[in-house]
This record gives C-alpha cells, structure tokens and sequence, in this order.
C-alpha cells in the first residue's frame, strides 16, 4: 500500500493490527529512493511498549505527519502509534528492494542484508564485499584483552564454573523433560542478567506468559509459594517485593505475542540497546498448531537463533522440553546443558555438552520447584525461612511445626500431596515474614489437615511432621483466656469484619478446597446432587454451551488476565473504627482469633449488628450475566453493551462517598502499571448503574475486552433446584443439612479446579468470578442502600458479612431476615465485646 492510502486509511489500519494482528507493508517513492515500512502490531517489537523508549504519536498526529513518520522509520527509528496514551502499532523498517538475486535461494524477495534488519533468512549479499579474514595474531589478541569470561550467568556458582558463563556469539540448549524445570534455568539467567547485573534481556516466551514470568521471578526472589502467587494471593512482603521489581525491572522484556516465532525474535532483538541476553522459553518438541516453536520447525528455528547469536554477537538461551537425543542432535546449538533427575530427589544433574567436543563438564543442583528456582546442591538455605530472626516472634509449636516441615517444602523429602505441602510452604513464608494475618488465614485449613490428616510417608522426617502438625492444632491449655496478647492488641487487622457461615464456605475458595474424587456424579442417595444439577442446567440451553476450555488454549487469549481478585469482593473496616485481634479458647478447646472493633463515643449509643448474608453464591445464580460460548476479543469499546458479557479492562473509578467502601472491593488494591484493572460484567454493570444515579461523576472507559453473547439464566435452573432443596432442609438441619452444604460449594468450584491435575466437567474461569462478582455486588449494593437510609456501616467483608453500628434489636430494614437466599441472620453484640465466627 502506498502512504498516500495509508495516510488516508490510518485509523482502520491500526484498528487490523490490534484487532487481528495484521501486519500492512507501506511504500512511499521519495526523490532518491523507496522509503518501505511495516505497520505492525506490539507483539512483533515489545520493546516499543517501553514509555519514552521510541518516538511516539497520537493517531490523529501521526495522520498529520504520516510521510515524515514513514521516512524516519525507514531510516532505522520505530515510530509508535499510540490510541490517546496506550500505544497500539509500531511503524518498522523493512527491507528495502532488491534486483540482486538472494544467494540463499530459499530467502523470500526483499531479505534484508545481514547489516541491516534481521529476519528470518536474512544474509549478506556475498557479491557486495569480500569476505572478512583475521589472522591467527587478531584472534589471540582478542582471547588476551578480553580476560575473564563477562558473559551472562545463572546465578549458580557450580553450573556457571562448569559452562564458563554464557558467551555471546552461541546459542545454549536447555534441554529436560517437562517435569525437570528446565524453563527454571532459563529463568535464574534472565532474573541474574537483568536484576543483579543490571543489562538488557529480552525473554521471548513461547509457552508461559508474561503473568506467568513475573509470578515465577517473584517467588523466587521472595521465597513465596508459586502456586498461591499464581492465584494472586501476595503478602504485603511479596507487594513490596513486586513493586520494586516493576522499578528494577524496565531491562528485562518479556515478549509473549501469540504465534511466536523465531523470525519474530531475530526481528525485534536487533532494535533493543544494549541487549546482553536472549532468553526462548520455549521450544516445545510436541507439534502444537498454536506454537510456531513447536515440532518439526524446531530444526528450522534453532538455526535462525544460532545466526542471531553470531549476528548480534549475544548469547542465546533457549530451553527445550526434551532430552531425546533425536531431536536435540537435529539443533543447532553450540553449547548443550541437559538436566537430569538422580535417585535422590534433592539432586538433578547439569551435564555440559559443547559442539566438536563432546561432554566438557557437569554439576548438581538443588530444585526448588515450589518457589520457581534452583539452587547449589550444597547451598544452605537461603536468607529469609533459614533466617533465625523469625524464631523470636513465633510460638515453639509453630517454630517446630516449621522446622518439620522444611524437608518436604524444600523438595528434599517426597511424599506430601501437594495440598499439604502448598500449605505448609505458606506457613513457612508467613512465619518467616512475620504476615500474622496470613497464619491466622491458614488456621482453619491447617486444622482440617490436623482432623483427617493423610497418610505421612513412615520415615523419620515424616513422622516428625505428624506430631509436629498435631501438637500444632492441640487444645490449649485450660489457663487460656479470651484477652489480646500485647503484641496483637497493637497489630491492626484491615480484613475485619464477621467471618459467617456461609452455604459455600467462601473462604477455602482461594485454596480450591478440591479433592480427587469431588469431579463424580453424587450418587442416587445423595441429599442434593449439585453437581449433576449444575451439569444438567448447562446442557439444556440452547445456546451450545462450551463448559470446558481446552488445555491447550487456556494460556492464551483472556483466560491467563482472570484472577481471583476480581471477586472484587470488599475487605473494609470504617476508618474511625480500630479493629483488633484477639486470642480465643472455644468450648472444645480450640486455639482461635476473633475480631474486636472499638467503635469512638462519638458513634453514640449502640450496639453492633451483625448481618450473615445465607446462601449468597447459589442465590447469585439467579441471574448472572455469562457468556456461554468462548471469549473474543472485542477490544476498546465506546460504550458497554448489554447484550454481551465477559471481561473489560478499566480505570479505576474515583470513590469518595463517606462510609462505604468503593464498589470494585479488593480490586482497588490490584491495578496495573496505568491504574487499570480488569473486571467481570456485573461490575461495569454495576459502575453503570452507579454513574446514571450520580454516584460517580464520570462513566466507565473500557480501554479492552473479551467477550460474547450474554446469558443471564444459564445457571437460573441450578439456583432454582437449590433454594427448593434448601427450603427443606435447613428446616432439618444435621448432616443432610452439612451434606447439601458441602455439595453445592463444590460444585460451583468445579467451575474453575486451580489444580491441573484436579479433573471437573467445567473449567471456564469467567463463569466462576462473574458468579463470586455477582454475589459481591448484590451483597454492597444491599449495604449501601442502608447507608443511604442513614445507617451506620461499621465493616463489609466478602459476600455475606456486614456490621451496622444500630440501636439494639433493629437491624437496617433493607435486609430481609429469615432462611432463604438472599435474607439474612442478625446477631446484636455490645460494644467492647469480639465478634463470634462460625460455630461459637
């Protein structure tokens, strides 16, 4: 396409690109040559995300200014395109024409020479110049002034001594079978270049995402357990952690385009100053339709990597997921580290191949798989869990507990389920980091693991933990009373608020809470059988439901931008109010923390009302908008359309009404690097209603989307069964009652299995939170109707739980009090006393 036509076609040109990924190629013919470019979407140059890396333009400027943009960028200097202040296209240079024929005769028309831009089978014209030659003297002065080798390392004294650093100009294989954590490697060179030397990294993920990246670096470097990062679940430890990761971090790149390829990796590193280090992650020895990097075309790409390392003179890193000696001889690697597990499962093996010279040397490392990294087989523990500090702030059941279960956190010992060992990882980091609020969280799962405890491998170490767990969750002693201990009268506790009963036991929701097992039909004797409900009210609409995602697609597309903070549900305490937490025995004998709120005279008389919202997920199935078919991805959008549902990327409202919480809850605390977050439909719906009342001064802009065609009765027969069920049961009470419980909270869980080894019927992720946001936004919306009538609210916590500051025996009349979904319990408890939770 010309310029002229491109000027002219801009705003749709642009529109293709963030759209479809269409890359258009723009010609304009100057007085002494052909300016030619490329209009490409990010995904092709991420370092053009980069704010201030590359001249940018607004569209409407670089419409203005279209041929100068044209020249610029093929002269060598990108050109940005930004929609306002995000940027959205990239202007690149592109090969310019040619009427000498490619000496390679499989290059495509208009390969660019090899000291221009690189790409997939760029070369030098070899009739253009002769061929440089250096004599045995250049090559010994250059191995005598270089000295030590200065390339990149891993960070690991022991591999690093065996390979000699990474050197630029060759590209290294990593090559391990899946379940070794070869990316591991890839990971410990990129976070050691970019975080403690401080250089340009571009890590070109093929397999993990950028989320995925950040959640592994950040583990690693705080000791926090991967798999509850992966859930968003942080510490304020790990927030701070992460916060100066984003300052540090502006040298490693992370390119996580869809279809990436090794063209697009030799096109984008020329472009990146002062680049030390390519990192591929990965190459994947199955054939996937959806990864270039994948199959048959690794030969192929392995070359076009090895060309840029000598190219560009950088080390190349990739890893690959195979040790098959097969394919790995089909690769063009200069160096080849293969990793291999030993019969002790604190060890895999490091052996160092080099081109022409076989196996040159080897070293062991220890693999710490739950918090993303290796370490030296002889390192000791790193600074933080092996810090003594800790042990002067802990009790000796806790600090015993620890210790106990350090071997299988560390992965030194096996045996655990990996439930266990999640959890007792958690309760390393807590300890160590002091996080009291995060023990406390972790009690009520530590005890269910103490009651029914699984079977502990029967050695030494395993029996150690047992009694440890055990003495962990004892009774305690009869001279305990219900008074804060000095130091946790002074610990402010910003979640408080009642922590109720509610039918879907909403708080083991973070943890999944999942078994083996909980994936089969409920038998024919079953109180209530949710599941095969659930499953029935799915299958019988009409609009060809697609309840599960394949496996292969899930880390692409919108599924890796769901979390489970866009519950959105609230953690608030009123800000005059001072929230405590205090110890507490209950009539068995359990150790506990309760809530004490001291509310100031200047509230008047009064006592505290608690309300306990009954049935609040199930009752959100009533009528929640989903989209029953796949996500697309809709893009910005002028305004929110009500016959689609799905998930929107917006800025975070301003809130200022006095005395309720802001409407989007915890999500408030989790924005992005521009103040943005991403949110299910009943939220924009909610903000909608919000802005038309005159509740929020501006209206909702949705910066990006994925979404499809609304549904709000998908789940309304499943609801239906539900309350008629529960209208019987609750009457008896018991188990029948517990059992109707248990199964309807692990139905709506099989939703969204966090495990990948967890089978369900369903794995549709938005369906999950947009039900949790629905009950979230039903149950403020209730709270803030009271407010507006005058009440006082004193907390709101998750979907059920609120706290009025009311006179006594008067709750808010916009709640319903009785047993059926949506009504309410109140309880009334003076001020000065703690707040009873769950069975006290």
């Amino acid at each position: 396409m010309n310029a002229s036509d491109a000027r002219r076609d801009l705003y749709a040109l642009v529109k293709r690109v963030e759209d479809d990924g269409v890359t258009t190629l723009i010609h304009r013919m100057g007085s002494k040559r052909e300016d030619r470019v490329l209009l490409a979407p990010l995904d092709r140059f991420p370092a053009a995300r980069k704010a201030g890396a590359f001249p940018s333009w607004a569209l409407s400027a670089a419409q203005k200014d279209f041929g100068t943009l044209v020249s610029q960028a093929a002269s060598g200097q990108p050109q940005v395109l930004r929609r306002n202040t995000t940027p959205v296209a990239v202007l690149l240079p592109a090969a310019p024409r040619t009427s000498t024929p490619s000496s390679d005769p499989a290059a495509p028309s208009g390969a660019a020479p090899a000291g221009g831009a690189v790409n997939s089978q760029g070369q030098q014209d070899r009739e253009s110049a002769p061929r440089r030659l250096a004599t045995l003297g250049d090559a010994i002065g250059s191995v005598l002034t270089v000295g030590p080798a200065s390339g990149p390392t891993f960070g690991l004294p022991g591999l690093d001594a065996a390979i000699g650093g990474l050197q630029p100009g060759r590209l290294t294989l990593v090559a391990a079978r899946p379940d070794v954590g070869g990316s591991l490697l890839g990971l410990a060179a990129a976070r050691t270049t970019a975080l403690v030397d401080h250089r340009t990294v571009l890590y070109a993920a093929s397999g993990p995402n950028r989320d995925d990246v950040f959640r592994r670096i950040l583990s690693a470097e705080t000791e926090g357990d991967y798999p509850r990062l992966k859930q968003g679940r942080l510490t304020d430890y790990e927030q701070d952690v992460a916060r100066q990761l984003m300052q540090a971090g502006d040298v490693l790149l992370i390119d996580d385009g869809s279809n990436l390829t090794a063209e697009d990796i030799a096109e984008t590193a020329p472009h990146m100053e002062g680049l030390a280090l390519v990192v591929v992650d990965r190459l994947q020895a199955a054939h996937s339709a959806r990864l270039p990097l994948s199959g048959n075309r690794l030969p192929d790409a392995s070359q076009i990597l090895s060309t840029l390392a000598r190219t560009l003179h950088v080390p190349v890193l990739a890893v690959v997921d195979s040790d098959d000696p097969t394919l790995l001889s089909l690769l063009d690697a200069d160096v080849l580290l293969t990793l291999t597990a030993t019969t002790d499962p604190g060890r895999v093996q490091v052996t160092v191949a080099e081109r022409d010279f076989g196996v040159i040397g080897s070293a062991y490392l220890r693999p710490d798989l739950l918090h993303a990294r290796f370490g030296d087989a002889e390192a000791t523990p790193a600074a933080g869990t092996g810090s003594e500090a800790w042990r002067l702030h802990t009790t000796p059941e806790e600090r015993e507990l620890a210790d106990a279960a350090l071997p299988y956190t560390s992965g030194a010992q096996k045996g655990l389920p990996s439930a266990l060992t999640h959890l007792l990882a958690a309760l390393r980091t807590a300890l160590a980091h002091g996080e009291q609020e995060a023990i406390d969280e972790l009690a009520a799962s530590l005890a269910q693991a103490a009651a029914a405890p699984p079977q502990m491998p029967d050695t030494a170490e395993g029996r150690r933990l047992a009694a440890a767990l055990h003495a962990y969750n004892a009774p305690a002693a009869a001279s305990v009373t219900a008074q804060p201990s000095a130091p946790e009268s002074a610990r402010p506790a910003a979640d408080s608020g009642t922590v109720s009963d509610a039918d879907d036991e909403a708080r083991r929701d973070d943890d999944d809470g999942l078994v083996p097992g909980d994936e089969e039909d409920e038998p024919e004797t079953a109180v209530f059988p949710a599941l095969r409900v659930l499953k029935d009210s799915v299958t019988r609409s009409k609009m060809h439901p697609v309840p599960v995602i394949r496996l292969e697609d899930r880390e692409d597309g919108p599924w890796p931008l769901i979390s489970e903070d866009m519950d959105g549900e609230p953690r608030w305490v009123h800000p005059e109010v001072t929230s405590t937490r205090v110890a507490h025995v209950r009539d068995n004998g359990k150790r506990v923390r309760r809530d004490q709120l001291d509310v100031p005279a200047s509230f008047g008389d009064g006592v505290l009302c608690l309300i306990d919202r009954n049935g609040s997920f199930p009752s959100a199935c009533s009528a929640v908008p989903l989209a029953p078919n796949k996500l697309l991805h809709t893009g910005p959008l002028d305004a929110f359309d009500k016959t689609k549902a799905g998930i929107y990327q917006i800025d975070i409202p301003e809130w200022d009404y006095p005395g309720m919480p802001h409407p989007l809850g915890r999500l408030t605390d989790r924005p992005d690097d521009q103040g943005r977050v991403w949110v299910t439909t009943p939220h924009i719906k909610q903000l909608e209603r919000l802005h038309r009342d005159g509740h929020l001064a501006t209206p909702v802009t949705i910066h990006d989307s994925w979404t499809g065609k609304a549904n709000e009765s998908l789940f309304k027969p499943f609801y239906t069964a539900a309350r008629e069920a529960r209208t019987e049961l609750v009457q008896a009470g018991g188990e029948p009652y517990k059992n109707y419980k248990t199964r309807l909270s692990i139905a709506l869980r099989l939703l969204w299995p966090k495990r990948q080894e967890q089978r369900s019927p369903f794995w549709r992720p938005d369906w999950r939170m947009s039900m949790v946001a629905e009950a979230s936004v039903r149950h403020w919306t209730v709270a803030f109707k009271a407010v507006q009538e005058g009440h006082t609210l004193i907390a709101l916590r998750n979907v059920d739980a609120a706290i009025f500051w009311t006179p006594p025996g008067t709750p808010p009349a916009t709640y319903r009090i009785g047993t059926g979904f949506g009504e309410v319990k109140a309880k009334f408890i003076p001020r000065g006393e703690f707040i009873p939770e769950g069975d006290d």
